[in-house]
């Protein structure tokens, strides 16, 4: 007897199919039939909910970010925490570049740095930098109105800011010795100070997320 399935419960079988042969053999490696055959469907059931494999793609990455934004944009609410102890649970939360985040950010990101998944990857970087700067800037505002930051520019910031650790701090991008890192680290804490017009040393708390607390 032929299963009738809701759309919605179909088409998310079909995403997890996916992102299980992504993460398998990468998305070059994996066919549609692949995903069929684990489905149990027929073609034309696929191609009713996807027009294409990148079109699966696509989809995987709006419920990765939903994910990931998600999980920043609660935290970024929490008016009870500290304007800056708040922006740096937001940066936890993604876990966009330290490999010692927790919660539903690290497993996304461990998943779509695997080098199988260069191109997930790369669309997942375009969504952090157009995400990340709308859900930071409030707390940046709070921050001016704290008298804790003087920027007339605070959307920019956090989009520079972004941008800069998202490229340098991406081990798929950058080959940093310990050392480096840390000197990299210390070299942008002293920068994004400048550029939020904070009080100089008032963000080096970033370090811990970086596991280098201690030096």
């Amino acid at each position: 007897m032929r299963v009738v399935k809701e759309a919605e419960e179909r088409r998310n079988e079909i995403l997890d199919a996916a992102d299980e042969f992504f993460g398998q053999k990468g998305f070059d490696g994996t066919s549609t039939n692949d995903i069929l055959v684990k489905v149990g469907i027929a073609r034309g059931t696929l191609y009713h909910h996807f027009k294409s494999k990148e079109d699966i793609m696509d989809a995987l990455i709006e419920r990765y970010s939903i994910k990931l934004l998600g999980a920043a944009q609660e935290v970024a609410l929490d008016k009870s925490v500290p304007v800056i102890e708040r922006i740096l649970r937001v940066v936890m939360a993604l876990n966009i570049s330290s490999e010692n985040g927790s919660g539903s950010g690290k497993e996304i990101m461990e998943h779509i740095h695997r080098p199988q998944n260069a191109l997930m990857h790369q669309k997942i970087q375009k969504v952090i930098i157009s995400g990340v700067p709308p859900i930071l800037t409030p707390i940046i505002r709070e921050g001016i109105e704290q008298g804790k930051f003087n920027t007339p520019y605070p959307y920019e910031c956090m989009e520079m800011v972004i941008v800069y650790a998202n490229t340098i701090f991406d081990d798929d991008k950058v080959d940093m010795t310990n050392e480096l890192r840390t000197s990299r680290m210390l070299a942008f804490i002293f920068n994004v100070e400048r550029l939020l017009g904070a009080e100089s040393g008032s963000l080096m708390g970033v370090m811990q997320m970086f596991g280098n607390g201690n030096e």
